[in-house]
């Protein structure tokens, strides 16, 4: 008996679900009509829904909060954006309307905070944690951010040279972090991060260049993160435990020291099928800093958090039409898509990512398998298999309007990654993008951010309009 591509979700996952559910034959995400914005935009098409960015800080915010209800821990928590996930206004600015900090790792990034300052979206309270491999635009930038009163900017070392930087730069008394440069998941092709300090050197370092200095500097922040990501497994607890030893040992000679930094990682949703105990692990986490401070008998620190993908990433979609099929052989079926898997999409091909993958419309229509063919003339312009499974299965194309479908959950690199405006390969332009965002007055109100991109556009990079 043939069955419908509702049959298979229905008996594959729990559906509807959060953020996603079938009315009147359509996708709606978030409760978005998404086929009223395609009639209205066209495809292809990014949306970004902006409502989702405060949803996920307040969920994170509320859990770390429960855990140190749970533990009785008493530092505090501090929730900071990693820019670099998406440096948009829209995205910073919304984050901002919810108490968080930021989190810098490029001397442009300091111009943002600059820009966010003279618009009265930060104060100079706010804290700036500035990591990454330093050039001389970077440390110099964040100096002057410190000589004008933003007190809380935390320049993060990345080598033992770059403090030198900030010694001849810096006016007034600052605070300081140091990266702790982690050991690689095995499977990585390297041993440690090129990023950090390695952890033996620290305490050498310190008495060396930052005891006996603390009128000017003082060193606040032990930081560390992983590429892995915050994971359940010997590895991920066994880098975690390493930080907090170290910080156990450089508090008995460093009382100024007072915070950890555990960088970002919570995973996002890229299958219907995503499971993910995140209160386990904050939880988790909490428990295993309290317990090793109890243990060394030294104050808990503050918790820094820089979350990235877990901010922005579940708050983007990209839609596009079905404009063709071919019947390749016997086993493939190909669906052309009406843009590109590398220009808007690179980590489908770069890093074999994989994202939540639903058709908008032609739910009781039947299924089979495909493969999902991108514009560009690169043969690996195309995206072949599920988080879930290592096939594509997706509605018949009969007749009547296009298939359209929807990658969700992408709003985190990509745009970073791909470039936003500029030149793509083959000449395949950016397609629209689309802001969906609460009015002053709390209405669900529509924009276009930016128009599909033009050939003109295109030709004054390139050189050929002057």
């Amino acid at each position: 008996m043939n069955k419908s591509y509702t049959d298979l979700v229905k008996q594959t996952f729990y559906f509807p679900q959060e953020g996603f559910d079938v009315t009147d034959g359509y996708l709606r995400f978030n409760g978005l009509d998404l086929k009223a914005l395609i009639d209205k935009y066209g495809t292809p098409l990014k949306l970004t829904y902006l409502p989702k960015i405060g949803m996920q800080i307040d969920k994170a915010k509320k859990m770390f909060k429960e855990a140190f209800k749970k533990h009785r821990y008493e530092g505090k928590y501090f929730y900071c954006y990693c820019t670099k996930s998406s440096h948009f206004a829209f995205v910073v600015e919304e984050a901002l309307k919810h108490e968080i900090h930021l989190e810098t790792s490029y001397a442009y990034d300091i111009e943002i905070i600059n820009r966010l300052y003279e618009r009265r979206k930060i104060n100079k309270d706010i804290h700036i944690i500035c990591n990454g491999f330093k050039q001389k635009g970077y440390t110099s930038r964040s100096a002057r951010l410190l000589n004008t009163g933003f007190k809380n900017v935390i320049p993060v070392l990345d080598n033992k040279d770059e403090l030198d930087a900030y010694r001849r730069s810096v006016k007034v008394p600052f605070k300081l972090g140091i990266r702790v440069a982690a050991e690689e998941e095995p499977t990585f092709p390297f041993y440690t991060s090129r990023l950090g300090m390695r952890a033996r050197d620290i305490l050498e370092f310190y008495v060396d260049k930052i005891e006996g200095n603390e009128h000017k500097f003082q060193l606040k922040m032990l930081h560390i993160f992983l590429n892995k990501g915050i994971k359940d497994d010997i590895y991920y607890w066994s880098e975690l435990n390493k930080i907090i030893h170290l910080y156990c040992q450089l508090k008995k000679i460093c009382p100024e020291l007072d915070s950890s930094n555990i960088g970002g990682g919570f995973p996002i949703k890229h299958s219907l099928g995503f499971e993910y105990d995140y209160q386990f692990m904050i939880n988790e986490i909490v428990r295993n800093i309290k317990s090793a401070c109890k243990k060394a008998k030294v104050p808990m620190p503050n918790i820094y958090t820089e979350f990235g993908s877990f901010t922005v990433g579940e708050s983007m979609a990209h839609i596009y039409s079905v404009i063709g099929q071919k019947v390749q052989n016997d086993r493939e079926t190909w669906y052309m898509i009406d843009s590109s898997f590398i220009t808007t999409l690179p980590d489908t091909w770069g890093i074999g990512e994989r994202f939540l993958l639903l058709p908008i419309n032609k739910w009781e229509e039947e299924y089979h398998r495909v493969v999902l063919g991108g514009m560009t003339c690169d043969s690996h312009d195309y995206y072949d298999s599920e988080e879930h499974m290592n096939e594509v299965f997706l509605p018949k194309i009969v007749n009547g309007e296009p298939l359209y479908l929807g990658f969700f959950h992408t709003g985190a690199y990509q745009d970073q990654i791909s470039g936003y405006g500029g030149i793509k390969h083959c000449l395949i332009p950016s397609p629209k993008h689309v802001i969906v965002e609460h009015d002053k007055n709390g209405k669900l109100v529509d924009w276009l951010y930016a128009k599909e991109q033009s050939s003109q556009s295109m030709l004054k990079i390139l050189g050929y309009i002057k």
